[in-house]
């Protein structure tokens, strides 16, 4: 997902920065792509009370052996356990609040912390009253591109690129292209759990031929370079990354109308109401027809370096570091 992606190219140039960076997760498909960063496997993302007190108090005994200087969590379970982490071993710790999260006592470590980095204005200005420390804004930075967009003659070549989960959309997005009566096909690139109904949701609309669906891919630029139009449906996001990566790469997008994504664009009349399925339908006929796709603005778009640097600006603050 997005900030799995997140947390490995941050941490990939942290490390190329000269940091020294440990990553502790479950492991997954990203694990490979770690370079110079050490990989920690701890289960913490079990949502699970004496799971995370273990996770806590193996790596609090890890951060003082290590002399760590600071602790980095990017979701809320994490959150959790970096703070008790904290507690315990001395060492101050900073989160990422990737979404807007709803308001509740669940986002108790949000309070304590000693900096919460948001990725988008939106995400800073639903949180920010809970936050006790600085609260930056810090967009997600993208990789230089290595592949640009191709455009061709043929505009019915559709891609979604996500988690496939409620509040991606896509379930919107196939209804309505269920209608349209032109000629398209649309590839979707990701899984998660909404995946195995969706695929039934389009079998049984008769749609099995020209809906795919192609699963974890760990190349998505390059299936962005050879669409037609980037389809962004969700119903709520922080900052979506895959946007993001459309935008940097030239790719005509169609978008929900969200105040994230609004980050992006000085026409935001040209986005969509999130989960108008009538909408939807009548932007696509648009777009098949030679109609614009929502408009976007390339230089909003930070680098990975961008990014590094300022999260290691608020490392220094934190720990009073020059």
């Amino acid at each position: 997902g997005g900030v799995e992606r997140h947390v490995l190219w941050l941490s990939n140039e942290l490390a190329a920065m000269g940091h020294t960076v440990v990553v502790v997760s479950a492991g997954g498909k990203l694990e490979p792509q770690l370079r110079d960063a050490t990989h920690l496997r701890l289960p913490v993302h079990k949502k699970n009370l004496l799971t995370g007190l273990s996770c806590a108090l193996r790596l609090a005994r890890y951060a003082r052996t290590n002399r760590v200087d600071v602790l980095h969590a990017h979701s809320r379970v994490p959150a959790w356990i970096a703070w008790w982490t904290a507690r315990l071993s001395g060492v101050p710790f900073v989160l990422t609040a990737h979404d807007p999260y709803r308001l509740s006592a669940a986002l108790a470590p949000y309070r304590r912390a000693s900096a919460v980095i948001c990725v988008s204005g939106a995400v800073r200005s639903h949180l920010v009253s809970i936050f006790r420390g600085e609260s930056p804004v810090i967009l997600n930075g993208l990789h230089p591109l290595t592949h640009r967009w191709m455009p061709s003659d043929a505009r019915g070549r559709f891609l979604f690129v996500g988690r496939i989960t409620e509040r991606k959309g896509l379930q919107i997005a196939i209804s309505a292209l269920a209608d349209v009566s032109l000629p398209w096909t649309l590839d979707v690139v990701g899984d998660g759990p909404l995946r195995a109904n969706l695929e039934e949701m389009a079998r049984s609309g008769g749609l099995g031929d020209r809906v795919t669906f192609h699963g974890f891919r760990d190349d998505p630029d390059e299936w962005m370079k050879r669409c037609s139009c980037f389809l962004f449906p969700s119903l709520s996001e922080g900052m979506g990354l895959t946007l993001m990566r459309a935008v940097q790469m030239g790719v005509p997008v169609l978008a929900s109308d969200l105040p994230p994504v609004r980050e992006l664009t000085a026409a935001p009349e040209t986005l969509l109401p999130p989960g108008d399925v009538p909408a939807w339908r009548a932007a696509i006929e648009g777009f098949l027809s030679g109609g614009d796709p929502s408009s976007f603005e390339r230089d909003r778009i930070p680098t990975i370096g961008d990014m590094a640097c300022a999260v290691a600006q608020v490392y220094r603050r934190v720990t009073g570091t020059p």
